[in-house]
């Protein structure tokens, strides 16, 4: 019996030596990002990216000699729980590096913690500018900021006949920073803006925004919100006969999906992106947006989630090279190498410039933007 007992010991031993040693053969990166709530939909097709990213870079032998490790978090979201997802990621599974998350408002609430802890976040989605104009050195967007979006639509205003507009969007960071840039640029081409509303992320009723929207008049309607929501915007639109154009901002719409979920609704209304995946080709790195597309087939992954999936790629893949750059997997050092990375993204090359107050500067990348239309029920570039 003693002799069993011992046996069992030293087995037990053997077993966490053996996972301590592949933890320490590990390189973690964290992921938090909405896998349930009111976006999951983006969520989940942002981490499916990511994944992608982690196994090219295993297969290809990792980094610094170390394989990738992605410990990913649900903020459900919600901004608490993004916190707290933050919180344990960096805490409780000790990563050196993060990506997130998804949310403007769900990013402004982790910052602090990236300061508190002294951990960089690489943010792929959140648009708002106070990210990076706040003073936080542990941020780096490749995300545009909204004012980078709207200020590259402005030069197709003209083309697109466009005399007074509107506004629909999420009733948050994100929705209402998007608004307000746009407007900006609208007015300042001479554009008539008339009512701006608002809804809850999780609203599925919108007539009365709807209908205040179709009393102001107008020949544009600019919505900002969720690839789940959008759809219910179309169908309620052509519901209560808004005869508006619609352009959805964010890059977040799907239009694949909406095709297929909101059909005749769909047509004719315009999407502004970050990659088009239907033309490859178009991009600034073509043979890496085709790959990505290849890979997201090959997986049986939703072809409608490559409008969002391509920004976990890219993210992981910036992480990636700021911890080749830093020689070693430490938070401090990962942040001062991402400032030289230059990386050849999906959406194009991917490298930082400063934003903010001297001396506590985030860092932003600039993007590509592409502007398709739904027409004939199949996505075309709207140029």
């Amino acid at each position: 019996m003693k002799h069993w007992m011992k046996s069992a010991v030293v087995m037990a031993a053997v077993a966490f030596a053996g996972s301590h040693a592949a933890a320490a053969d590990m390189i973690k990166i964290g992921v938090n990002q909405p896998l349930t709530g009111a976006v999951a939909a983006s969520g989940n097709y942002v981490t499916d990216g990511a994944k992608i990213a982690a196994d090219e870079i295993n297969a290809s032998g990792g980094v610094l000699g170390k394989q990738v490790e992605l410990i990913i978090e649900d903020n459900k979201s919600n901004p608490k729980e993004a916190v707290s997802a933050a919180e344990k990621l960096i805490v409780k599974d000790k990563v050196p590096v993060m990506m997130g998350a998804w949310s403007s408002t769900y990013t402004l609430a982790v910052m602090p913690k990236l300061i508190e802890y002294g951990v960089p976040m690489v943010v792929e989605t959140s648009s708002s500018g106070k990210i990076t104009t706040s003073g936080n050195p542990w941020i780096f967007r490749i995300s545009p900021t909204s004012e980078m979006e709207a200020k590259a639509f402005g030069s197709k205003i003209s083309e697109l006949g466009i005399k007074k507009a509107n506004f629909l969007v999420v009733n948050n960071d994100w929705g209402r920073g998007a608004a307000a840039e746009f407007e900006k640029v609208l007015k300042g081409k001479g554009i008539d803006v008339g009512v701006t509303e608002t809804m809850d992320a999780k609203a599925t009723d919108l007539s009365a925004q709807l209908a205040s929207i179709k009393a102001a008049g107008g020949d544009t309607l600019f919505v900002t919100t969720g690839v789940e929501q959008l759809t219910l915007v179309l169908k309620q639109a052509e519901e209560q006969q808004v005869k508006m154009q619609i352009i959805t901002t964010g890059g977040s719409s799907s239009p694949n999906q909406l095709i297929e979920q909101a059909g005749d609704a769909a047509e004719g209304s315009m999407h502004i992106l970050f990659f088009a995946p239907w033309f490859p080709q178009m991009a600034p790195n073509p043979e890496v947006a085709q790959k990505f597309v290849d890979e997201w087939k090959k997986r049986g992954l939703n072809v409608a989630g490559l409008t969002e999936g391509f920004r976990g790629y890219d993210g992981i893949m910036t992480i990636k090279a700021g911890i080749a750059a830093a020689g070693k997997a430490e938070p401090d050092a990962i942040r001062q190498a991402l400032w030289g990375v230059k990386v050849h993204g999906v959406n194009g090359n991917i490298s930082f410039m400063k934003q903010g107050p001297k001396g506590q500067e985030s860092a932003q990348n600039q993007p590509n933007i592409y502007l398709v239309k739904i027409k004939d029920g199949k996505v075309q570039p709207a140029d």
